[in-house]
């Protein structure tokens, strides 16, 4: 990132982005992507929120592709001297802006709000730099999650298998009941979050963190990964052949329609499920992918804090996190995302049975340390080695020929790229 940011800082020295006039001292401005339905809404309760405190609220939306668009514009605002007060990253990301010495130390609103009572270590981890708060927790998502229609297994006469041992026997009476066993979206990171969730369920949450997070080149080409590609190949065999760059919410629509029996995906899938008129537990389940029980692969949103100059720039800061970290907060944002809240001991009445689980199976895996970052949504390592593990990934579940142990060693190639 510093070799991007001089090169940044060199094309902008002639631009018109350096006139760019700075923030107002109590302005709050916040870099974001959060622009759909739901989304959208929770951010204009943000902006009640800071504006009932005096503060003024500029939002700095930025649509499309995914948050790329907007670290291009973050990187030339930082470089241009005018960073905002806050933006979306998150994950490795937050490191890597650390790095560069332009975020700001919430320390003191973290200790005032007990940050560290009310996160998990590994999530609180997440948010801070050499052992400094410099990031607040949005929500968590849950990507371990398997959806399923009940309807679909009853009338295959078979039940939803909760093993990676039992799922090729369910998926062939699914298939000759005349239904698709999985939907599934034929994209890179749709294939990702498949492969980490199968890797988890085979190798449980101890190798899932020594290979997809620490990286160990043992782990990474041994025996528990050989059998978690050899599943993974099994999988490929019951999702249908019009799967290729399908995108993930028209997967889910198969699953809806009873067209096909379950998807793997994370809790974001639950919002076509709502929006469809489907009630959990009864016209839809969420389980854990098969052996994933005891595990929780997370993804979580966050708001990252860029250094001020002002007094009152600063106080607007501090609101902010204090804002997001709120009940309130948490709550609105979460019901209208379909995911859960950062902070735990929150009432969660408002919440579906599926975000209840995932509350309780958040908490009880950060106890058990079966809690771990998602490599395929890049809360697990830094993106250069996410994507070559992913490459890997990709090319395996499409080949025909590669082996699963000729892409065990390919994945401890990948992990080494930084």
């Amino acid at each position: 990132m510093k070799t991007l940011i001089k090169t940044l800082h060199a094309a902008l020295l002639s631009t018109s982005l350096l006139a760019a006039a700075g923030a107002q001292a109590a302005d709050v401005e916040v870099l974001h992507w959060w622009t759909a339905g739901g989304e959208a809404r929770s951010v204009a309760e943000l902006k009640k929120m800071l504006e009932a405190k005096g503060h003024k609220w500029k939002d700095f939306a930025v649509a499309g592709g995914g948050g790329e668009n907007a670290m291009t514009v973050l990187k030339s605002r930082v470089v241009s001297g005018n960073p905002p007060t806050a933006a979306q990253i998150k994950g490795p990301s937050i490191q890597e802006w650390g790095a560069e010495g332009v975020l700001a130390n919430m320390n003191d609103v973290a200790k005032a709000g007990n940050w560290d009572g009310l996160l998990p270590p590994v999530v609180a981890n997440v948010m801070k730099y050499k052992g400094n708060y410099v990031a607040v927790p949005v929500n968590v998502h849950r990507v371990n999650w398997m959806w399923a229609n009940p309807e679909v297994f009853k009338k295959a006469g078979v039940a939803i298998p909760k093993t990676w041992d039992e799922f090729p026997a369910a998926a062939e009476k699914l298939q000759k009941a005349g239904f698709i066993p999985v939907a599934h979206g034929g994209q890179p990171w749709q294939d990702f979050t498949v492969f980490e969730s199968v890797v988890m369920g085979v190798g449980g949450p101890a190798f899932y963190k020594k290979a997809l997070v620490d990286l160990d080149q043992a782990s990474l080409k041994g025996p528990t990964m050989i059998k978690a590609l050899e599943t993974l190949q099994m999988v490929r065999k019951y999702i249908d052949k019009d799967a290729a760059n399908r995108d993930w919410n028209l997967a889910t629509a198969m699953v809806i329609n009873g067209k096909a029996a379950m998807q793997f995906m994370g809790d974001w899938a639950k919002g076509e499920f709502s929006a469809a008129g489907k009630k959990p537990g009864k016209d839809y389940v969420c389980l854990p992918a098969p052996g994933t029980a005891n595990a929780f692969t997370f993804n979580i949103d966050s708001l990252v804090m860029f250094t001020q100059k002002s007094a009152d720039a600063k106080k607007g800061q501090q609101d902010l996190a204090t804002a997001v970290m709120s009940p309130e907060f948490q709550e609105v944002f979460n019901l209208n995302k379909g995911s859960i809240p950062a902070r735990q001991g929150m009432d969660l009445a408002k919440f579906d049975d599926c975000a209840k689980q995932s509350a309780a199976d958040f908490t009880a895996s950060a106890k058990s340390g079966g809690l771990v970052p998602s490599i395929a949504h890049q809360m697990a390592v830094p993106a250069a080695t996410a994507g070559a593990i992913q490459d890997v990934v990709t090319q395996f579940f499409n080949s025909h020929t590669m082996t699963p142990k000729a892409a065990a060693d390919k994945l401890a190639l990948a992990a080494k790229v930084r």
